[in-house]
C-alpha cells in the first residue's frame, strides 16, 4: 500500500493510520478490499470476500450464523451450504442460521446463476469453516492445556481424548475472534470424515411452501404497507400521448399516481383498489406506436442472420495430417424466443424513509441490482439496502430486478409507507427479457471408417445476459421509460470457456478438425437476457441432434458413435450409466409411434456431466409428441445432497421437456402477442414424464455446478427419439404437433 505521499506502508502502519476511518466497519473487511489485489488467489468466492467474519459468526448462545451472497431459487442451495459449513465446523445443522443475499450483511457474490453456487459459495464456506474450526481448536488447546492433536469435536463441544476435560465453541467465542483475513491454508476435511455432506438432508425451504406458509416476497406483509401497480406501454417503443391521472387519483383507496415520461404507476390502500385503478389508468392512456418488430415464423431466422453482428472464432483446430471426408452432412437448427413464464408474477416491496431505500426482491443479484437502482434513482449506493426474498418460480433474468425499480419509484411518492408492487400476468409475458432466438448451422465430414474428421458450428444469437450491474448503462425496464431516460448497457457475450450464446458450442468430442464461429447479433428488437442455461440449450440440441444424424450416416449405434469420439472417462461413464439404466441395446428403427433417443453434455464444458435417454410416443394423426420416460445419469463430482442433486436433474428434464414441446413467444410487427397462459402453453402435470436419475459420486473430486446441466441433453434426447420413432428429423423448436405433423406428411 502507498499513502498519499507515495510512500509504501506496512499492513500495521495502514491499520494504524486508518483507525478513524474504520470505526463501525469490520477491520477484516477493510483489509479484504485493501490487499486483495496483491494477495494470493483464494478458493471460490473467498477470493473477492476475504473477511473471515464476513462468512461465519460463532454466537455465545450456541448458534452459528452463516452469510452467503448466493440465494435460494428453489434449487435447495441454502440447505446444501448449511450442510457444508456444519460438517466442517462439527456442529449440528439445527444450530446453523443462514443469512443470504442482503447488501447490508452478506458477502458480494454477484449473481446466483450459471450453476456456480456450490462451486463458488460452497467452496468459500468450506475453507472459511475449516479455518474457523482451526482457530477455535487452537483456543481450546490453550484453555485446556493440550495440543490440538489431542482434541475432538462433537456438536461444538471440544473434548480431550481420554479425559473429561471439555470446553464449547460458545464458551470460547469472543468479539473479533474471526475479524481477520482468510488464508485458506487450513485444508478442509477429507470425504472419509464427512457426516453431513453426501446425505439427503431435508430442505429448509420446503415446509412453508407445502403448508401455505409465508415463503415468497409475494407473501410478505409490512406495517402500513400499500399496494402498487404499473401501466406499461402496449409495445416496446410506444410513446405516451395523454392519460387521465387526475381522475385515477380520486378513485377509492388511491394514495399516489406517478407519471414520469412513459412510466405510469400508482399505489392504493388495498390490492383490489390498485388493480381497479390500474385498469382505469390503462384505459385512459393514449399511446403512439410503431411497427418495428422483426418478422415472425421462418423469416425470423433469416432476419436474425441478416442483422449486424460481432463475429468471433470461438474454437479452431486443424490436424497436421488431414483425413479426407468421404461423406459430408449439413443441417440448420433453430430455437425461438422463449419466456421464463414465472409461476408467480414478479414482485418487490420498497420503502423510502429519510432518503434511504430498502427493497425486498427476488433478484438473483442484489448487489448488481443496488448499483443500477442507485443510477436510476440518482442516489448513492450506500443509501440503498437490497434484501433477497424468494420469488415464486424463476431461473434466469426475468422481471425481478425491474419490479424492484417500479416499487422504488412508487415508494418515493408514498410518504414513507412500504409499497408492495406486483406485476400482472400480461406485464410478465410482454415485458420480461426472453431467452434469445437462435440459428445454428452445422457441417461435418465422415471418413471411410465412419469417424468425424471435420466439424463446423456456426451460430447467430443475441446476447444472453443484460442483467443489472454492467459498467455502462442501466438494465432496468422503468429507467428507459422515464422523462430523463437511461440507456441500456451495450450487448456483450460471456467469455469462453463458460460462454453465453456460444455456451456448449465447442464440442467435448474429439474431432481432429473443428471450427466454431459465434455471430453476436448486436441489435435486440425483442428484449432478451439470461434464460436458464443461456445458449447451451440450443447448442446442445443442435450438436447432439447432428451427432445422431452422423451416426445414422455412418450406420452406427448412437451410443457407440458418441463413445467412439470421447476420451474423457467421466463423460464416457455417464453415457454408459444412462444406457445401462435405460436398458439401451443397439437402437432399433422405430415403429412410427415409439422411439428412443440420447443426448449428452458437460455443462459449459466445465460443470456437471449429464446423459439423458428419452422414450417418446408419437401420435401420427395429430403430430402430438409425449415423453413417456427419461433416464439420466449425472456426475457432479463431490455430491453435497444427493436428493438435492437429483431434484436439479429432474427439474431440468421437466423444464426442458416443456420448452422443447410447447414454448415460444409470439409477436407481430408491432406488439408481443403472448400475454397470458392461453398464449403460452406449458407442460401440464399429466404430461410430465417418468424420470429416473443415476448419480455418479466422486467424493475426492471438487463439486461441479449442476442446476442447468440436464436441459440441453433432454431436448436432444427428445428430438433424437422423435427421429427414431418416425424417421423424420425436426430441427426447429418447439416440436409442436403442427410442426411434427407437417414433417410426417412431407415427402
Amino acid at each position: 500500500m502507498k499513502n498519499s505521499s507515495g510512500f509504501k506502508l506496512t499492513r500495521r502502519q495502514f491499520i494504524k493510520g486508518t483507525g478513524a476511518v474504520i470505526v463501525g466497519f469490520s477491520l477484516s473487511r477493510i483489509l479484504s478490499v485493501a490487499f486483495a489485489q496483491d494477495a494470493p488467489r483464494l478458493p471460490g468466492s473467498l477470493n473477492t470476500n476475504r473477511a473471515l467474519d464476513g462468512w461465519i459468526r460463532i454466537n455465545p448462545n450456541g448458534t452459528v450464523t452463516i452469510f452467503t451472497g448466493k440465494v435460494e431459487l428453489g434449487q435447495g442451495i441454502i440447505t446444501a451450504l448449511a450442510q457444508i459449513t456444519a460438517d466442517e465446523l462439527d456442529v449440528s445443522l439445527n444450530r446453523i442460521e443462514m443469512i443470504s443475499g442482503d447488501t447490508g450483511r452478506t458477502p458480494n457474490e454477484g449473481v446466483t446463476s450459471g450453476s456456480q453456487s456450490i462451486e463458488n459459495s460452497g467452496t468459500a464456506l468450506r475453507f472459511a469453516a475449516a479455518e474457523a474450526r482451526a482457530i477455535l481448536l487452537q483456543l481450546a488447546a490453550t484453555r485446556l492445556g493440550v495440543g490440538t492433536d489431542q482434541l475432538s469435536v462433537d456438536d461444538g463441544a471440544v473434548t480431550v481424548k481420554g479425559s473429561p476435560a471439555k470446553v464449547t465453541y460458545w464458551e470460547l467465542t469472543r468479539a473479533g475472534m474471526l475479524q481477520r483475513e482468510a488464508t485458506a491454508k487450513v485444508k478442509p476435511k477429507p470425504a472419509s470424515e464427512h457426516k453431513l455432506i453426501g446425505k439427503s438432508i431435508r430442505r429448509r425451504d420446503i415446509p412453508a411452501k407445502v403448508t401455505g406458509g409465508a415463503s415468497y416476497v409475494q407473501d410478505m406483509r409490512l406495517p402500513g404497507m400499500v399496494f402498487g401497480r404499473v401501466v406499461r406501454p402496449p409495445s416496446y417503443n410506444a410513446v405516451l400521448v395523454s392519460c387521465d391521472e387526475a381522475a385515477v387519483g380520486q378513485m377509492p383507496g388511491v394514495i399516489a399516481v406517478v407519471h414520469d415520461g412513459n412510466f405510469l404507476g400508482l399505489a392504493a390502500e388495498r390490492e383490489e383498489q390498485a388493480i381497479k385503478a390500474r385498469e382505469a389508468l390503462r384505459n385512459s392512456a393514449v399511446w403512439k406506436e410503431t411497427s418495428d418488430l422483426p418478422p415472425a415464423g421462418r423469416q425470423l431466422y433469416e432476419h436474425l442472420k441478416s442483422m449486424a453482428s460481432e463475429d468471433t472464432v470461438v474454437s479452431e483446430k486443424t490436424a497436421a495430417a488431414k483425413d479426407n471426408a468421404v461423406k459430408t452432412l449439413a443441417a440448420t437448427f433453430t430455437r425461438p424466443y422463449q419466456a421464463h413464464a414465472t409461476m408467480g408474477p414478479s414482485c418487490a416491496i420498497a420503502q423510502m424513509q429519510n432518503g434511504k431505500l430498502t427493497v425486498w426482491t427476488h433478484s438473483q443479484g442484489v448487489f448488481p441490482l443496488r448499483r443500477d437502482l442507485a443510477k436510476a434513482l440518482k442516489i448513492e449506493e450506500n443509501q440503498i439496502t437490497a434484501v433477497h426474498a424468494e420469488g415464486a418460480g424463476c431461473y434466469g433474468h426475468n422481471g425481478a430486478d425491474d419490479v424492484a425499480l417500479d416499487a422504488a419509484l412508487i415508494a418515493r411518492a408514498a410518504s414513507g409507507r412500504p409499497v408492495k408492487l406486483q406485476w400482472m400476468r400480461d406485464d410478465e409475458f410482454a415485458w420480461e427479457p426472453y431467452g434469445s432466438a437462435m440459428l445454428i448451422n452445422l457441417r461435418a465430414g465422415l471418413d471411410a471408417k465412419g469417424n468425424v474428421v471435420d466439424w463446423t458450428h456456426e451460430l447467430w444469437s443475441h446476447t444472453h445476459s443484460t442483467r443489472p450491474g454492467a459498467k455502462d448503462g442501466v438494465n432496468l425496464l422503468a429507467s428507459w421509460h422515464l422523462a430523463g431516460p437511461m440507456k441500456a448497457s451495450p450487448p456483450d457475450n460471456i467469455a469462453q470457456p463458460s460462454g453465453g450464446s456460444d455456451r456448449n458450442a465447442v464440442p467435448l468430442y474429439e474431432f481432429p478438425n473443428q471450427r466454431v464461429v459465434n455471430h453476436l447479433v448486436t441489435e435486440m428488437p425483442l428484449r432478451v437476457s439470461a434464460l436458464r442455461g443461456l445458449g447451451a440449450y440450443a447448442n446442445v440440441f443442435a450438436l447432439e441432434s447432428f451427432m445422431d444424424e452422423l451416426a445414422a450416416a455412418a450406420n452406427a449405434d448412437p451410443v457407440e458413435f458418441r463413445l467412439r469420439h470421447l476420451k474423457d472417462p467421466r463423460a464416457r461413464a455417464v453415457i454408459e450409466a444412462a444406457a445401462d439404466k435405460a436398458g439401451w441395446r443397439v437402437r432399433q428403427k422405430g415403429d412410427g409411434r415409439h422411439g428412443r433417443g440420447i443426448g449428452f453434455a458437460k455443462y459449459k464444458n466445465l460443470a456437471v456431466y449429464v446423459a439423458v435417454i428419452a422414450d417418446v410416443v408419437v401420435d401420427p394423426k395429430t403430430g402430438n409428441v409425449r415423453v413417456a420416460k427419461a433416464v439420466a445419469a449425472a456426475d457432479a463430482g463431490l455430491i453435497i445432497n444427493p436428493n438435492g442433486l437429483t431434484n436439479q436433474i429432474e427439474g431440468g428434464i421437466i423444464q426442458s421437456t416443456s420448452w422443447t414441446l410447447k414454448e415460444q413467444v409470439k409477436f407481430d410487427r408491432q406488439r408481443v402477442t403472448t400475454r397470458s397462459w392461453a398464449d403460452y402453453p406449458i407442460l401440464t402435470f399429466p404430461e410430465v414424464p417418468e424420470v429416473e436419475v443415476v448419480l455418479i459420486d466422486h467424493p475426492d473430486e471438487r463439486s461441479l455446478g449442476s442446476g442447468e446441466g440436464s436441459q440441453g441433453p433432454t431436448v436432444a434426447a427428445i428430438a433424437n427419439a422423435l427421429y427414431n420413432a418416425t424417421g423424420k428429423r425436426v430441427r426447429d423448436l418447439p416440436l409442436t404437433p403442427e410442426r411434427v405433423k407437417a414433417a410426417l406428411v412431407s415427402a
